[in-house]
């Protein structure tokens, strides 16, 4: 089996990202902010391991690793948006929050649309 290791690397350098943003949201993020962080680190972390999932995913059709391009990238922007929310107060990130999240939601389509392809396939 090949593995996508670009992609293993950046899901889990996102990973590791938000497990440090979610030990920042829970000891040392006041009131205000911990939900914006605890928010975005868990997306972060739930769209990493789909990254990494579909880095693994057996014989990858182009359409997973499109998908767990998306997912990573998606999770980034997602929780990067509302860190800059919480922690900056930069409100132009509030409308960035969204296209992470348009990202993930493709991300996972097409993890419904290469898995019924292959299935209709067998």
């Amino acid at each position: 089996m090949t593995v996508n290791r670009n992609l293993v690397a950046f899901a889990a350098v996102n990973g590791a990202m938000a497990v440090a943003l979610g030990a920042f949201a829970a000891h040392g993020a006041g009131p205000q902010i911990k939900s914006l962080l605890t928010t975005g680190a868990q997306y972060q972390l739930t769209h990493a391991l789909l990254g990494l999932a579909c880095a693994l995913w057996p014989a990858r059709p182009r359409l997973v690793v499109i998908a767990g391009w998306l997912a990573t990238i998606g999770g980034l922007i997602f929780s990067a948006s509302l860190m800059g929310l919480g922690l900056l107060s930069i409100r132009a990130f509030g409308p960035v929050t969204p296209i992470g999240g348009v990202l993930m939601i493709v991300a996972w389509l097409l993890i419904v649309v290469a898995a019924l392809r292959t299935t209709s396939k067998a």
